[in-house]
């Protein structure tokens, strides 16, 4: 049995088993972490057949997540509500999402990869002031 050294001799890759990455340029504007966060998925337009998924996550970037579902309802250009990180308690720090799927690919296990940009975090924001007071006069 070869050693992992001598494997890559051979084939010159560790990876040599996984598909080779497109030759096209990074489009990522963030990295990407392999985090597994819960999330909690559904479409926000009200005309768009609704769903409710649960997934985790397989990546994340600042502005993006990519995960896998067997969803067949996922659209590109679909607008979600997204909440993550996903809890049923009520007391969890979870945040809602407004996102937009930019990828949607057929995968070799039978689920399909989703990929969604974050477009605004939902709610109140900055509601808080603990600085001085402006006054009008």
């Amino acid at each position: 049995m070869a050693s992992p050294g001598e494997f890559i001799m051979k084939t010159g890759s560790i990876n040599s088993g996984l598909p080779a990455r497109p030759s096209q340029p990074e489009r990522r504007g963030s990295r990407r972490c392999r985090i597994t966060q819960l999330m909690h998925l559904r479409p926000s337009d009200p005309e768009k057949d609704p769903f409710d998924d649960i997934r985790g996550s397989l990546s994340v970037s600042r502005s993006g997540v990519f995960f896998q579902s067997s969803e067949e309802k996922y659209e590109l250009g679909m607008r979600l509500f997204v909440t993550m990180p996903y809890s049923k308690d009520p007391s969890s720090m979870s945040h809602e999402y407004l996102a937009e799927i930019v990828r949607r690919d057929p995968l070799p296990n039978g689920l399909i990869g989703i990929g969604f940009k974050i477009l605004m975090e939902m709610g109140l924001q900055g509601g808080y002031s603990f600085g001085r007071a402006h006054q009008r006069k």
